[in-house]
């Protein structure tokens, strides 16, 4: 399956004090372990905390799904079938997130 990485979609949000720019950037396929690993450590890096976490099963897609705090900021962390491993919030954390996790792996940016 031939999937787009880097910026799936932007929408603006809020987060009851004034509008963020969020954004969700599609990081690798969602069985690439060594890819989950990073992110964690990236994240564990930057003293993110797990928030909330869950799990579910619908049809033939599974999806997990761990909700993030970093610095007073949340970022959600899916793991989907047929879709990847993607992360999405804050605009600028999550392209600082992306950026570390490319760095990590020997690259120049994302596909």
């Amino acid at each position: 399956m031939n999937r787009q990485r880097g910026l799936v979609e932007r929408t603006l949000g809020s987060d009851m004090d004034n509008l963020i720019q969020k954004r969700k950037i599609i990081l690798g396929d969602e069985y690439d372990d060594a890819l989950r690993k990073l992110l964690m450590s990236v994240l564990k890096k930057m003293g993110g905390q797990p928030r909330s976490k869950e799990w579910g099963v619908g049809g033939s897609q599974e999806l997990h799904a761990l909700e993030v705090g970093i610095g007073g900021r949340a970022v959600l962390v899916e793991s989907e079938s047929y879709i990847g491993l993607s992360i999405t919030g804050d605009e600028a954390l999550v392209e600082e997130i992306a950026g570390l996790v490319a760095v990590h792996r020997g690259q120049t940016g994302l596909s």
